[in-house]
């Protein structure tokens, strides 16, 4: 039997199986998306290079403090997260696109694609559990606002770039 708390999800048509299936598939958006980001901030050349980096960085540490968000919830609600990072692109939302063009204007484009796909998955999150389950919609209301802005961020720097090479 169910926490009480589950009981009430439950009775409130919330379908535990498939809401930890929706959770896990963000949970492996979020470690690709971590590694997205750090490596893409390794491996980065072009101007201005330091600036993209630190955007980088700093998406990196927040896509990972997602993963923990989400990995907690799952377990919550009595889900088991995926063990194994092959689990990770058998259960991708948003895949994983390898920086082989290590150039800024490349590395932007790509996460600027991955955020895009995570604010739909949370949206679908928070559609799904909107007046049925507050706990986990207020986490995707917190991860959604973090990816916008890291869009937004991306898309700053991007035409910082294009206004840069106009000249």
């Amino acid at each position: 039997m169910g926490t009480k708390g589950r009981q009430i999800l439950e009775s409130l048509g919330v379908k535990l199986p498939e809401l930890i299936a929706m959770l896990n598939k963000a949970y492996a958006d979020e470690w690709l998306a971590y590694y997205q980001y750090w490596v893409g901030a390794k491996v980065a050349v072009g101007i201005p290079r330091e600036a993209v980096v630190a955007e980088l960085t700093q998406h990196a540490a927040d896509e990972l403090r997602h993963a923990g968000m989400v990995a907690d919830r799952i377990i919550q609600l009595g889900g088991t997260i995926l063990l194994e990072p092959k689990e990770w692109y058998d259960n991708t939302n948003c895949g994983y696109e390898k920086p082989s063009n290590p150039d800024v204007r490349v590395l932007l484009d790509q996460n600027i694609k991955g955020e895009q796909c995570a604010i739909s998955v949370y949206k679908k999150i928070i559609d799904y559990t909107k007046d049925k389950d507050p706990v986990t919609c207020d986490m995707a209301l917190k991860i959604i606002e973090d990816e916008i802005m890291h869009e937004e961020d991306l898309e700053n720097i991007r035409e910082d770039i294009n206004l840069m090479f106009k000249k």
